[in-house]
């Protein structure tokens, strides 16, 4: 996990909480749009949308709305009962990778989220 400092500057860096609802708002409309990822999902995506938003958020630096609300993320418990095979997590990524690169950041900060997303996207498999 970053420090603190590097916590606070990723999130004002990028604009706050509005630039992490705009990133899972484009990653949620390609998700529907994928035939193969969708059915992972429940039906309504905005829950999914919201708490996503709300934990990156708080991972780089901003409030701690999502620990308060839900507890410990606990990301490999809270998607243990879906199958995340190779296909999935290379599915999840590529989505999550065009949403980061349409917003434009600057190299280092795009570096530094890209490899933190793909860390969270191998952490998840729990399938052949």
């Amino acid at each position: 996990m970053p420090t603190e400092a590097e916590s606070e500057n990723v999130y004002e860096l990028v604009g706050g909480e509005q630039w992490f609802q705009d990133l899972c708002t484009r990653f949620y409309v390609k998700v529907a749009e994928d035939e193969y990822l969708r059915k992972l999902y429940p039906d309504d995506l905005e829950p999914s949308r919201y708490w996503l938003a709300m934990f990156l958020a708080q991972y780089w630096g901003g409030p701690t709305q999502y620990s308060e609300t839900r507890g410990h993320p606990r990301l490999r418990m809270r998607h243990m009962h879906l199958e995340v095979g190779i296909q999935e997590r290379d599915l999840w990524f590529r989505h999550m990778r065009t949403s980061l690169l349409e917003a434009n950041l600057e190299g280092d900060l795009e570096k530094k989220m890209l490899d933190y997303f793909e860390m969270a996207a191998n952490h998840l498999i729990n399938s052949d």
